[in-house]
């Protein structure tokens, strides 16, 4: 078993990776509450758990070992002393609740929960009034606001986008960022991983490349790993610029442990079909990439690299197309770009909105992709890539791929 984090490329063959299997945090919800707790659909939770099991079965097959983020927390809680505590704290801090009676009455359901793995679960599947017992005491209009309280009323909001296990963090070589999320409503998945990262035996004193608490927004579907000296970073609606200028200070100026010196930010379309870069773009084999057409018209890229004075960052505009830069930042003399929907506008609109784009690489040129994408899927078996196809009728629904769904905690080097 690999101790420790090393991902130094997108494909290098995938040896651990991390993820969320859904449960009652997908659907404790009530439809009307859907954009609350940021989810769009009701989901079918029985055929979705079965096609994450067998998306998690491809991944083993394939020689990675699958290891689930509400089991790593449970092990912290169960092998570390007081890191359940500063768990809690840290967590109703991210909570949202503001009255001091409904916020006691969660931490009193939670704390009474012994079994750690049970506990976690808990506090990703959300709490409503009628799960909890709701002091009322007299003597301030604030301390009565519970009485108008119906017990379908949400106090603790469910974390369903927690599947998504690519965007609370991102590993960058032996170390990783703690994102600062684009929605306040999954923030509270970072410190999930971050209790995990800081405090686990096997991944304890990882370095940590950007600080959650940042004032900046930065999502790990935006950081792509080129190699161990390159990353590519989406300019996008989750990933603001000072974001990225504050990593690149942290990598090129902080630790030595760090190994990057190129960052390449790419500019993307604002909009809910490509809210990452890793929803148009992610690499599939050495010299190839999957591309929406969609974002050529919009492209601007710059090269970060380490300035002369301490904490500065040069930065340069590149000229050119995607498949230049991307040459530029493999160093590849030739990358094939494979065009999402095999390049037809309307084809590509369409799988696109199922990420079409969104694939995850096991080894090189051999990647998991969702089987829904049949004119994607031939475009790249047609380009020599083989494919692992993962059933999406429900995990779909929730706008993320493959790569979305899995955060590699070990490749290979390549």
């Amino acid at each position: 078993m690999n101790k420790g984090l090393n991902v130094h490329s997108e494909i290098g063959a995938l040896k651990k990776v991390c993820v969320h299997r859904p449960g009652m945090d997908l659907v404790n919800m009530k439809a009307e509450d859907f954009d609350r707790v940021w989810i769009h659909d009701a989901f079918y939770l029985d055929y979705a758990q079965k096609e994450h099991d067998q998306f998690t079965d491809l991944l083993r097959g394939a020689g990675a070992e699958v290891v689930y983020m509400e089991e790593l927390l449970a092990e912290t809680f169960d092998k570390v002393e007081g890191t359940r505590a500063e768990f809690m704290t840290k967590f109703m801090g991210e909570s949202g609740i503001s009255n001091a009676a409904l916020r006691q009455a969660v931490v009193e359901k939670l704390d009474s929960i012994k079994d750690n793995k049970e506990f976690v679960l808990a506090a990703m599947g959300g709490l409503y009034v009628r799960d909890l017992e709701i002091p009322h005491v007299g003597g301030s209009l604030a301390s009565l606001d519970g009485d108008e309280l119906k017990g379908d009323d949400m106090v603790l909001f469910p974390m369903p986008a927690s599947y998504f296990s690519r965007d609370p963090l991102a590993v960058v070589g032996k170390g990783a960022t703690m994102n600062r999320m684009y929605w306040n409503q999954r923030n509270r998945e970072v410190i999930f991983y971050e209790t995990v990262l800081r405090n686990h035996p096997d991944y304890a004193g990882s370095p940590i490349w950007y600080d959650h608490n940042s004032e900046w927004h930065i999502e790990g579907g935006d950081i792509l790993n080129i190699n161990a000296k390159t990353l590519a970073i989406g300019i996008s609606e989750r990933t603001q610029t000072a974001a990225i200028d504050e990593l690149a200070k942290n990598m090129f100026w902080g630790s030595d442990e760090a190994e990057i010196e190129n960052i390449y930010a790419i500019k993307i379309p604002h909009g809910y079909a490509y809210m990452h870069l890793d929803t148009v773009c992610t690499q599939v084999d050495r010299d190839k990439f999957t591309v929406y057409p969609g974002i050529y018209q919009t492209l601007r890229a710059y090269r970060l690299t380490k300035g002369d004075s301490e904490g500065e960052v040069h930065i340069e505009e590149l000229e050119g197309t995607l498949q230049h830069i991307l040459e530029l930042a493999t160093g590849m003399d030739h990358i094939t770009m494979i065009e999402c929907g095999g390049g037809d506008p309307i084809e590509a609109s369409r799988e696109q909105w199922n990420d079409g784009s969104n694939t995850l690489a096991v080894a090189p040129g051999k990647v998991c992709v969702y089987e829904r994408n049949v004119v994607t899927n031939d475009a790249l078996y047609k380009a020599g890539v083989e494919l692992l196809v993962a059933p999406s009728e429900e995990l779909s629904r929730g706008r993320g791929g493959p790569r979305c769904m899995t955060m590699p905690f070990w490749r290979e080097e390549i």
